[in-house]
């Protein structure tokens, strides 16, 4: 998408601007290497840094050539993005804000201006004019910086969730040939795919032949998570392992009654030691009651 310039920069000044920024290439990314943005990130080798802004300052050429200065997806700002969200993102895990981090990118206005000026000296209209197409390029450049960022934060949050959620839906081995989910908390649609996939894959790693869905700590259950419930229970038997649901609390039984979904069909137990009673006497295992607490007290 092109943005019109809104500054009112002539299009001589534009390119002007951008044979500028090709000229002074090496001057303009010696100063900003000891900029914050990119010191601060690149502390191994300064010439990285160098390197790093001769990109930076290659992308506001070619976007200055195209007179889109305040285009955020102009082309010339495509292959310097991974990069300078890297930076930002090196920048954020260090403690600096977005707007610390925005005040950085400002910042490399003047050491570009500074050259420019002086290049520009005898002809101070001219330099007003061209100082005045490099403040709209950073500003933009600030404005991609801030995209990139907040893009790569929502990935890495994004990332995080379904890590969290892995960690919260543990396949445990209660016995041999019997692996267990015990379910803590809301359970949504995204989370109860990965309880289905979580179990599929340790059925087959253990060789399971019971997989026991314990829902005790699961407050409800919509329509939804009921059917997600039955599809896990659907693919673990064709897994070749036999799915029990234990810990169903009155108001989920309930719920699922008005809904008028069958469980007829599915092996359902009160709690998770029984559920693990029945799959230990199927494959023939005794399982003796425990005595009574009042009788080993006598």
């Amino acid at each position: 998408m092109q943005v019109a310039v809104q500054h009112d920069v002539a299009p001589e000044v534009v390119q002007e601007l951008g044979g500028f920024l090709e000229r002074r290439r090496e001057q303009i990314a010696q100063r900003w290497a000891d900029a914050a943005l990119f010191s601060t990130v690149f502390t191994v080798s300064r010439d990285e840094a160098v390197e790093a802004c001769k990109a930076v300052v290659d992308a506001l050429a070619e976007v200055a050539r195209s007179g889109r200065l305040e285009d955020i997806d102009a082309p010339g700002f495509g292959a310097v993005k991974d990069q300078l969200g890297r930076m930002a993102a090196s920048r954020a895990r260090a403690g600096s804000s977005p707007a610390q981090i925005a005040a950085e990118v400002a910042g490399l206005r003047e050491p570009a201006a500074a050259l420019l000026r002086a290049e520009f000296e005898s002809a101070r209209e001219h330099a007003h004019a061209c100082a005045l197409a490099l403040s709209v390029l950073i500003g933009t450049l600030r404005l991609v910086v801030m995209e990139t960022t907040l893009s790569a934060g929502e990935e890495l949050i994004a990332r995080q969730r379904q890590q969290l959620m892995e960690v919260a839906t543990p396949v445990i081995r209660l016995w041999e040939g019997v692996v267990a989910v015990p379910l803590i908390g809301t359970l949504d649609s995204a989370r109860s795919q990965v309880v289905m996939e979580n179990l599929l894959e340790a059925i087959v790693e253990q060789r399971a032949r019971y997989a026991i869905l314990d829902i005790t700590g699961v407050p409800t259950v919509d329509s939804l998570v009921a059917q997600h419930l039955m599809k896990t229970v659907a693919a673990a038997r064709l897994m070749g392992a036999e799915c029990i649901v234990s810990g169903i609390r009155p108001a989920i039984a309930q719920t699922i009654v008005h809904l008028g979904i069958d469980l007829g069909s599915i092996i359902t137990r009160a709690g998770l030691a029984d559920a693990l009673a029945h799959a230990l006497t199927q494959q023939g295992i005794v399982v003796s009651p425990r005595p009574d607490a009042g009788a080993n007290a006598r």
